[in-house]
């Protein structure tokens, strides 16, 4: 859509100015991660729940109070101006939000459309994608999301495809994990898709998705990539993966409303991608044509910008090295200890904040559902337990930024008392 001068000024005018961060707590330069002082502040611009150590927030992420305030306030001019504006202003302002997105990304703005969640974004790459043929097959693997691996299996009902899984190694190297999908390639040499989790929802491993990708394109395989928990966890620019079909959210690290997503496929790709069967012909080249979503929270869409400017004053470096900071006092300071299993390694390269823990030989679900629950009911510490891992069931630890120190030094004095009672 080709939008005027006169469009663009308009909706910059008609969209809620963007909450920011108080410039008292915007660093003059690079904020250390362990100084507690800045980041106590920071925790001020949230509305937590004193009732709790809230450690799961990994299902979505909490809204700054100044991003909640420019929600709230677009909720109330979509409600009272209803159709008059979704019908009159809305897409200008929407393409202006895109814009801003992708310029964060890296990518051309025809190379991305929002989705209510990053789920909705990969199943339309994996429903879509139209290279497989009868005897092909695809891959997947144990830490791989299970709407995603769901997603992969219904493709051999529906392509007549054969269905790969794999085990990522554990514990994980850097070249171990790229090898574990060189090897799953060269046994099956009719793999034509692979899917790709940059960083796992279950364990937290980060996954090496730049070399896998270009090992795998290098063999004709295409990736789909998930990397709805990697960015504004970690650092990077979405660009940097070089991959060609990603889903996205903005609801987790990035601290946008519930129900956003985004979809990215490479312009030069977007032919192995089918147009939405909702959509009608004639189908641009570009991602929007690629999923239909309908009616959504428009209002959610519009305070994206607010929630990147609220992210783009503390840092991208400065949030992912907090989080992984978070990480460390606690994985770091308990790794080694007997009977107790750290699921992500050491190398920075392969966490990021998430990391997950079980107690050795503890690996049914039912056993880390009940550690989850001695945490919350002994300690005061939400967590939650993952199952998947090929080796076993696991119980995930997830801080966000307003989390504090002492908050972790809580858990690690939690987890060996469990352990010397499991």
């Amino acid at each position: 859509m080709n939008i005027s001068r006169r469009q663009m000024m308009v909706a910059a005018a008609a969209v809620p100015v963007a909450g920011r961060i108080d410039a008292a707590l915007a660093p003059a330069a690079v904020v250390r991660p362990d100084d507690e002082a800045y980041w106590a502040k920071l925790a001020g611009q949230y509305d937590v729940t004193r009732d709790i150590i809230q450690l799961e927030n990994g299902n979505w992420g909490m809204m700054a109070r100044p991003v909640l305030e420019h929600y709230e306030a677009a909720v109330r001019r979509v409600n009272r101006e209803t159709s008059y504006y979704a019908r009159r202003g809305l897409t200008p302002d929407l393409m202006a939000v895109r814009d801003r997105v992708a310029a964060k990304m890296g990518v051309a703005s025809q190379e991305i459309a929002f989705t209510r969640n990053a789920t909705e974004a990969l199943k339309a790459l994996i429903g879509g994608y139209n290279r497989l043929r009868a005897g092909d097959a695809v891959l997947y693997a144990d830490l791989d999301y299970d709407s995603m691996q769901a997603c992969f299996a219904s493709l051999k009902r529906s392509r007549g495809v054969d269905v790969v899984s794999i085990a990522l190694p554990e514990p994980a190297t850097h070249q171990g994990l790229i090898d574990t999908y060189e090897a799953a390639l060269k046994a099956n040499p009719k793999i034509r898709l692979i899917l790709l989790t940059h960083l796992s929802h279950r364990t937290g491993l980060v996954v090496p998705v730049r070399d896998i990708v270009a090992m795998a394109r290098a063999r004709g395989v295409d990736a789909i990539v998930d990397a709805a928990h990697s960015w504004g966890q970690l650092d990077f620019r979405p660009a940097d993966l070089d991959a060609d079909f990603v889903g996205f959210n903005l609801h987790k690290w990035w601290g946008a409303p519930l129900g956003v997503g985004v979809i990215y496929i490479r312009g030069s790709k977007i032919d192995l991608i089918d147009p939405d069967s909702a959509n009608t012909p004639p189908f641009a080249a570009n991602s929007y044509t690629r999923v239909h979503t309908g009616t959504v929270d428009f209002a959610a869409q519009l305070t994206v910008p607010a929630a990147l400017d609220f992210q783009d004053a503390i840092g991208d470096a400065a949030r992912a090295a907090r989080l992984r900071h978070l990480r460390d006092l606690w994985a770091e300071t308990l790794r080694g200890t007997p009977g107790l299993e750290i699921l992500t390694p050491s190398d920075p390269r392969l966490h990021g904040g998430i990391t997950s823990f079980r107690f050795a030989g503890r690996t049914s679900v039912q056993d880390n559902a009940a550690i989850a629950k001695r945490l919350l009911d002994e300690h005061r510490i939400f967590s939650v337990h993952r199952d998947g891992p090929a080796r076993g069931a696991c119980v995930r630890i997830t801080p966000a930024l307003f989390n504090s120190a002492a908050d972790i030094r809580v858990l690690e004095k939690a987890i060996p008392k469990l352990l010397r009672r499991a």
